[in-house]
């Protein structure tokens, strides 16, 4: 989808901080961080929300969820961690595509 900002940050058309990649997901630093730790893991492919979300999908959401265990590693977020992810514009999605944030490296309370 040519102008969705995530699809153009996927296909390296739009510059951003890349944390890490595969085939089905890319990794990126929020650019307007909600925790010391904030980062996106997207989906390559444009799925609008979790609500779009196919049994063809499994294996890439898992794939996604895998990898953000693994940064919380990486980055040190032996304490914890949350993983949002927002659907529709009621619940916080500003961009309608697929993505994980992984925020940490504080202590979070509520839905924030």
């Amino acid at each position: 989808m040519a102008e969705c900002i995530f699809c153009s940050i996927a296909s390296h058309a739009v510059p951003a901080e890349l944390v890490a990649e595969s085939d089905s997901f890319i990794v990126i630093k929020d650019i307007h961080p909600q925790a010391p730790v904030h980062l996106l893991i997207v989906s390559r492919e444009h799925i609008p929300s979790i609500n779009d979300v196919e049994p063809r999908h499994q294996a890439v959401v898992g794939a996604m969820v895998v990898k953000a265990k693994e940064l919380a590693k990486q980055f040190g977020l032996s304490k914890g961690y949350k993983l949002v992810i927002n659907c529709g514009t009621d619940g916080g999605q500003v961009i309608p595509h697929l993505h994980i944030h992984l925020l940490g490296g504080k202590k979070l309370n509520g839905f924030t």
